[in-house]
Parts: structure tokens; sequence; C-alpha cells
């Protein structure tokens, strides 16, 4: 097989030339932040020398009916974004990745993924833009969907280079660059808790919170009102999760969820379905606040459960937010995907998905943030109340990136009673009008 020469930068600006299918595949968690378990990448290439671009992960669609569209949308999506980015790709690199089910080899899902892989190559095609290299990474081994040689692919598949062996490895430890382990432990740290008695106990706090404050926020004399009980609260809870000493993340997610009542996290998380409550709460983005607001909202996310999964897509969104404000692109992208899995429709998280992966420099939405936050201090020194304005009044910003609120106010979304709560969590969380969009 012909080598190619695949060149990147890190963040110190040094030059790394990838050469064939095996350098690739162990290149693929440093070029994401994770590993990608389950899911589908593409990286864009420019230039003679194969300098890497924007890339796009999604998970693998579990039907095969689902492929064919889903392999066109990414094509056109990330021909498209580098195309706004100033440079229409010159080549894409397409990974598939997926472990083995029980009773199956890394070969055999090799097989069952080359349609997958095969329509995403064809798709780029379409486009006018090659595929230079299909890999298909299962069970710690690799496989080429383009090199016919045995030789340097065989059938039974390569086995990728040690953790922190490889060349990619290497250059990311010179510049600082980490690996923050699989998709699926980063995803696992903001999934509803998993304890029946937790669960049932978290729903009825969550019941009893939105059977209090819904109606409260409905009147319009009390939103503001529930806005600012919400906060303070919030305010409380980051200052506790801020004194706890430090541990390791699994350690860290276990001793927060023991620090936050079932009471208090429901009453946050009913709280900031509103739209206003939720941007000003978006405020919290750096200096010694992010730390205490992200465990804060990964916390909040691991306690929206049953019918109340939806509910998840608001500190969801925040996590994410916090974690791009703060330079960890690849949590940001897990916690953003997140929340447009519970919440298709929800904007807040939509346009800084789209901004993030877009390659905005998030300074911008700070700057904003921060005015907002000014604005809102000089007119209640004036007038003695907080402002009502929210960050869409600078929605006409021509250099800033899409603002954090969705287009339309609505109230949060009603609990319902026991057997509708049963309806929703048949149906797996019914989408309401709420403001939280």
């Amino acid at each position: 097989m012909n080598k190619r020469h695949e060149t990147t930068r890190t963040a110190t600006e040094q030059q790394i030339t990838l050469r064939g299918p095996a350098e690739l595949a162990d290149a693929l968690p440093y070029l994401m932040g994770f590993y990608p378990t389950d899911s589908i990448v593409l990286v864009a290439l420019h230039g003679g020398s194969g300098r890497f671009g924007g890339r796009l992960r999604l998970g693998i669609p579990r039907s095969p009916q689902e492929w064919p569209p889903v392999a066109d949308q990414l094509a056109e999506c990330l021909v498209e974004g580098s195309e706004r980015r100033g440079t229409r790709p010159d080549g894409i690199v397409v990974f598939v990745c997926q472990d083995p089910v029980e009773g199956e080899t890394g070969r055999q899902v090799m097989e069952r993924l080359r349609p997958l892989a095969q329509r995403l190559r064809t798709a780029c095609g379409s486009l006018d833009v090659p595929v230079h290299e299909a890999l298909c990474i299962s069970d710690s081994r690799f496989w080429s969907y383009c090199c016919p040689d045995p030789r340097c692919c065989p059938a039974e598949g390569t086995g990728l280079a040690l953790p922190g062996t490889s060349v990619m490895a290497a250059a990311a430890t010179y510049a600082g660059v980490q690996v923050r382990g699989s998709l699926r432990d980063m995803e696992a740290r903001l999934e509803p808790l998993s304890s029946p008695a937790a669960v049932e106990e978290q729903e009825r706090a969550l019941d009893g919170a939105g059977a209090a404050l819904v109606p409260r926020i409905l009147l319009g004399g009390s939103r503001a009102e529930v806005g600012s009980e919400t906060l303070r609260l919030a305010r409380r809870l980051m200052k506790r999760l801020g004194e706890a000493p430090a541990a390791p993340p699994a350690a860290t997610d276990a001793e927060d969820d023991g620090l936050i009542g079932h009471d208090e996290a429901a009453a946050v998380i009913i709280g900031l379905q509103d739209r206003e409550t939720r941007d000003r709460a978006a405020e919290w983005m750096e200096g010694p606040d992010a730390p205490s607001a992200l465990r804060l909202w990964r916390a909040l996310s691991r306690r929206c459960v049953g019918p109340y999964a939806e509910h998840a897509a608001a500190p969801l969104a925040l996590a994410g937010w916090v974690s791009w404000s703060t330079g960890d692109e690849p949590s940001a992208r897990v916690a953003l995907g997140l929340a447009l899995r519970v919440d298709p429709d929800y904007v807040f998280a939509r346009l800084l998905h789209q901004a993030c992966n877009e390659g905005m420099d998030p300074e911008a939405l700070r700057d904003c943030l921060r005015e907002e936050r000014s604005s809102r201090a000089v007119s209640g020194a004036r007038t003695g109340s907080g402002s009502r304005g929210s960050v869409r009044r600078h929605r006409a910003r021509p250099a800033g990136p899409p603002t954090m609120s969705g287009s339309r106010p609505a109230a949060p979304k009603r609990p319902g009673s026991g057997a509708a709560r049963g309806r929703v969590g048949r149906r797996g969380g019914q989408r309401g009008n709420r403001s939280g969009r």
C-alpha cells in the first residue's frame, strides 16, 4: 500500500507527519481528545501534504436503513463547514469505531460496518472530495477498507499501538494534549442516576418542585423571584462543591452527588427550565466560578431521571458551555451532544454546538455575557430591580457568534400527574413548550 503523509499541528505548532493507516488509527484519540467508541468520524484534509482540518463525530445509527441519509448529511456538513471556514477539503479520512458485542469478533464488526464505510466514501465522492483512507477500529485492532494488500492490512486486522507509544502520543505529550478516556466513560459522567432508590427519591423531589415552582413561574410577577431564588440556591451549591477536596473524576462525581440533596437538585433543575434564569447561570463561565459551576451542572444532569430526562438539556448545555469557555472542547462537544440527544430542538445547545464545531472563539460569547451582567447591574442600581433583558438583546452584533437564547419565550414544562408521568416515561420524554430552549 502506498504510504500517505498526513500532517497536523499541535497546540505548540509542532508539525507531525503520519504515514499510513497504522499511524492514522493511533492518532484518532489525540485528534478528538477521547477514544470515540461507537462513532463515525470524518476528518477533512487540506493541501498536498494532507493537513488535518475540521472533523465531525456522530454515533453509529443502529439501523442500517439510516446509514445512507446519515452518510450524505455528514459529508455535506463537513464540506460546507470547511468552506465556511475558508477552504474546501482536498480529501477526507473516514473512521468507523465500534467494539464487538458478546459473541462477535472485531473482524465481524468490520464486515458488518463495511456498507456504512462504503456509503460514506460514495457520499464524499459525490461532492467531489475523495476519501483517502477509511478505517474500522474495533477490539483494539484496525482494518483498512481501502487497502487490498494483505501484506500491510491482514484479514485479522492490525493491533493498535500501546497507549502512549505512537508518534502522535509522543507529540501530544510534548504539547500537553490530553486524552480524556473513552467517549463512553465521558458520557457516563453525565447520564442519569441508575440506583432505583435514588431515582425514585429524585423523581419524587422533581414532582414536588414542579408543583411548587411552575405555577409561580407562569405568574409573571413571580417569575423573576423564582429565578433569583434558583440562582441563589445554585450559588450555595457551588460554594459547597468548591469547598470539597479534589479527587479523581469518578470519586468527585460520587462525592458531588452526596453533597446535593434531592430537593435542592430538583429546585435548581426546574428553575433552569426558565430561559432567562439559565442565561444568567451561563455567566459563571470563567475564573473561580467555572470549576464549581461545571461540577454543579454535571451533578444536576445526573439528577434528571425518568420522565424528567428532557430537563437535562439545560444543565448539559451549561456544562458544555463552561467546558468550551475554559478550553476543554472535547468535553464541551460531548455534553452538548448529549443535550441535543435528550432534546434535539434545544436552541441553546444547538447554537453552542455549532459555534464550538465551527471553531469560533468563545471570547465573543463571554464578552456578550459580561456586557449583559454589567447592564443588569446598572439597571438594577437605577431601578432597584434586575433587568429582564437577556443575551438575545445582542443578536445583531455582527462580529459575534450565534446568540445563546432561543427566539421565543415560553413557560416551563408542567410536571404531570402520576398517570401522565407514566405515559411520558414510556414515550421517552415528551417535549413541552418550556422556556429553556
